[in-house]
């Protein structure tokens, strides 16, 4: 593991990152999702690839990367593109799962790989709606303790910046930017997500013009399992 420092709009960030396969010409990049960090991808990827050179990151406020700042995705892909550069790395791949979906399409790769990628505004149950009208309420009243209580236990665990980074990111609509990218793009799925759902996967499909793809039968982290058949299609898939 090593870390980077990062300058971006007079803000340092500490980047913490792995390098797979050093020696390698070609590079592909995994970002990983909300909450999660470079572990999770190196989980399901580390020991794929064999000819690839592997960069694992965890973005700034995830795993051992710092953030002190509000930030929301396009500010994200700013830090990811900066940090990138500073390595002299041109990605031939760059995979994003979910949230890192959404990074990784920003930085405008070649070769685009999506695992059940954010983006697609999803509709939200009642009670997520009810419990978003209470805490405009409560906020409105200067009530913010009382909000803190409403917030699931992983959202509640979270510092006010990434909360606030959170509440930023969360109902991006995302189909203009997967619209523009003009790559190549595969995408892969898990049929049972709930999170990013199958729906939203084969929309982004659709507003891909050069894209292909693949679904599972599993849920939001199908890549742990079907890692095998995802890099036969993806080394079969890329330009």
């Amino acid at each position: 593991m090593a870390v980077k420092q990062i300058l971006f709009e007079n803000n340092t960030f500490d980047i913490s990152y792995e390098i797979i396969n050093p020696s390698k010409k070609n590079t592909i990049v995994f970002l990983h999702g909300w909450g999660s960090n470079k572990e999770i991808m190196k989980q399901g990827f580390v020991d794929k690839f064999k000819y690839f050179k592997h960069i694992y990151i965890d973005m700034p406020g995830f795993g051992k990367s710092s953030c002190d700042v509000v930030l929301n995705t396009k500010k994200y892909a700013s830090i990811m593109k900066i940090f990138l550069d500073t390595l002299n790395i041109k990605p031939t791949i760059i995979a994003g799962h979910s949230f890192g979906g959404k990074v990784s399409t920003l930085l405008n790769p070649k070769n685009l790989v999506l695992l059940s990628s954010a983006g697609i505004v999803e509709e939200k149950n009642a009670k997520t709606l009810l419990t978003i009208k209470m805490a405009k309420v409560f906020n409105k009243f200067g009530l913010g303790k009382v909000t803190k209580l409403l917030r699931s236990g992983d959202v509640n665990m979270m510092d006010e910046n990434m909360y606030e980074t959170f509440k930023n990111v969360v109902d991006e609509e995302f189909n203009k930017e997967f619209k523009k990218y003009k790559g190549n793009a595969l995408l892969f799925w898990g049929d049972t997500d709930t999170a990013t759902t199958l729906s939203s996967g084969k929309l982004i499909h659709s507003l891909i013009e050069n894209s292909k793809f693949k679904s599972y039968d599993d849920d939001h982290y199908f890549f742990l399992r079907n890692a095998d058949d995802i890099e036969k299609e993806i080394l079969n898939g890329i330009h």
